[in-house]
């Protein structure tokens, strides 16, 4: 389904009643409905990330609902849609933080090919509905990932932004990994979210677990 070894880790998930009522009720909404993202880039967070690159994982809340923006990945948008305000407040944070000039697309591709986990709490999304797939799986498989990661992995960077993310630092032990937290860049509690330099601080532990450092720099791709 994935084509890496994210394969191996979610097998078992895939073949749960839980996880198999989600694909039965996906199917029936896009069959009456215009769901997001298309099928096809549902699970782009985990193909762009295999778990053995995984060292960090930025947590939303669910895709963006508009047409053409969500591909998959948490707060990105392809390169000729126009960036969403939420991505805007984190260009903001990025700048301040690192000195980063923003750039003009909102493609957060180059951050997953770096092993920055890109996820969602709930992976799907019915057009012009946020929240409208919220309880339905999507959680409880999310919640498996986390816990798997906690558990296989060591030193990783947990970055949660809003409270749907918050939620998910139960599944983390924090004497093993790091996990920031903050409100989410949304208009609505940017205010909050902006100085929270969490990408400064993501390649300082990285770095002191001799841990390649991440390059948030987009200006290239």
């Amino acid at each position: 389904m994935i084509g890496n070894n994210w394969d191996l880790v979610l097998k078992d998930e895939f073949q749960k009643p839980y996880f198999k009522d989600l694909l039965c009720f996906l199917e029936i909404e896009r069959n009456k409905k215009q769901i997001y993202p298309p099928q096809a880039d549902v699970f782009n967070a985990f193909k762009f990330s295999p778990p053995e690159k995984v060292k960090a994982i930025i947590i939303g809340q669910d895709p963006y609902h508009g047409a053409g923006q969500a591909h998959g990945l948490c707060f990105s948008v392809k390169k000729d849609v126009k960036t969403p305000p939420s991505l805007k407040n984190i260009y903001k944070e990025m700048s301040s933080d690192l000195g980063l000039k923003p750039v003009d697309h909102g493609n957060l591709e180059n951050w997953a090919h770096q092993g920055v986990l890109m996820l969602n709490s709930v992976l799907t999304v019915e057009k012009g509905n946020p929240g409208s797939h919220r309880k339905k799986g999507w959680e409880e498989f999310t919640d498996f990932v986390i816990k798997y990661l906690n558990i296989e992995k060591e030193h990783l960077v947990f970055i949660l932004w809003g409270n749907d993310a918050k939620k998910k630092a139960q599944h983390v032990d924090r004497s093993k990994h790091l996990v920031l937290e903050s409100a989410h860049p949304s208009p609505f509690s940017f205010k909050k979210f902006l100085g929270c330099q969490h990408f400064s601080k993501t390649n300082e532990y990285l770095k002191q677990k001799k841990i390649p450092a991440i390059n948030w720099d987009l200006s290239d791709i």
